[in-house]
């Protein structure tokens, strides 16, 4: 899954994605530094596989991922294709959520494309660009279906979910915010809209607040825009996260408790993204390797199978099913047998976070 950081010029959004990713994109005091998007490969952090992987004896731990997009930075009129306003928009169009950087530092040697620190009046920004290239689109494609449901009545449904996002767009308003139904949903899929993205707000604070970031009056103000429309927000130094990233495992620990953090702000971000998603992780295990798997939620035991190969799930049998809990608390996965806590599922099992499984099958 793709995840675009975005933001304005110099909110920190290329030093977080360093930070991130350690790949060493390049940052600097000066609007458009990244013009191409930067991408970075990212595990996400499951302390299970460690466990799972001394009770097998794995040669290999391999973890989820996710891909992450350091995004050129946003000015606006991006939807007149001011600035780099065209290439933004359309390396936006390619990710699954956004991640939208919010300066709430303040610090003289760092300018804002703005003049002034206004975490709300850049999300405005921001969003209203996206706003505006969704409503050019929903404009054209009203228009067009409008003509066309003379001659197919089949496409009203579609006509009256346009005349709705039109609306709201018009009204300054995200997609996302839109309450609808399932058939909605399923239709607004197809519309690709820049507004309709999950989004996760990162609030970009000075390491002095780091520790107590609800107390920065720009966060508050972050975390009360964001309830309104359903956003995640997560409070990290982007500065801080960066040197995390280039200590070794060893010190990291001893960093973050010096901090008073119970975790680095990039596993938090990374852990918020991968639930934005709506994603969870199945896990197999054995001798050769630990894995985790990704799938959506609500994915059944025979989709899940064809994550691992398309036989599997092509000639699948049954699936072996324990929970993580129980298969940890017992030790080895003989003892989850002989508590008869290792389950048989069928195709239409729905997969739930943490089973380890071993699926049987036939070609």
């Amino acid at each position: 899954m793709k995840l675009g950081i975005v933001g304005l010029p110099n909110v920190g959004k290329s030093t977080l994605f360093n930070a991130i990713t350690k790949a060493g994109a390049e940052s600097a005091n000066y609007p458009f530094c990244t013009i191409d998007p930067n991408i970075g490969i990212v595990n996400v952090p499951d302390e299970r596989l460690a466990k799972l992987s001394a009770i097998s004896g794995s040669k290999k731990l391999i973890p989820a991922n996710i891909e992450f997009y350091d995004i050129a930075g946003l000015v606006k009129g991006a939807s007149k294709g001011e600035g780099l306003g065209n290439k933004f928009l359309a390396n936006i169009r390619e990710v699954d959520a956004i991640v939208e950087v919010l300066r709430c530092f303040q610090d003289e040697n760092i300018v804002h494309v703005d003049g002034n620190i206004d975490p709300l009046r850049d999300i405005e920004t921001i969003n209203l660009e996206l706003i505006f290239s969704d409503m050019e689109m929903v404009e054209k494609r009203l228009d067009k279906s409008r003509r066309a449901l003379k001659g197919n009545k089949d496409l009203q449904e579609e006509v009256d979910l346009l005349e709705k996002l039109l609306t709201v767009l018009e009204e300054g308003k995200s997609a996302r915010v839109l309450d609808l139904n399932d058939d909605e949903k399923k239709l607004l899929k197809n519309f690709n809209l820049l507004s309709d993205k999950p989004i996760i707000y990162v609030a970009n604070v000075s390491e002095e607040e780091v520790a107590n970031a609800d107390s920065n009056e720009f966060v508050k103000q972050i975390k009360e825009f964001a309830a309104a429309e359903n956003a995640e927000v997560v409070a990290i130094s982007a500065q801080i996260e960066q040197e995390i990233s280039e200590l070794e495992d060893d010190e990291k620990k001893e960093f973050i408790e010096a901090m008073g953090l119970e975790e680095s702000g990039v596993n938090t971000l990374i852990k918020a993204s991968y639930s934005l998603l709506g994603l969870m992780s199945f896990l197999t295990t054995g001798e050769q390797e630990t894995r985790a798997w990704t799938i959506k939620k609500g994915t059944k035991a025979v989709d899940a199978a064809g994550k691992i190969h398309t036989d599997i799930s092509r000639g699948f049998i049954r699936a072996e099913i324990v929970s993580y809990d129980d298969l940890v608390e017992l030790g080895n996965m003989n003892a989850a047998r002989e508590k008869g806590l290792v389950r048989l599922e069928g195709k239409d099992y729905i997969m739930q976070d943490g089973d380890v499984v071993h699926f049987r099958f036939n070609v």
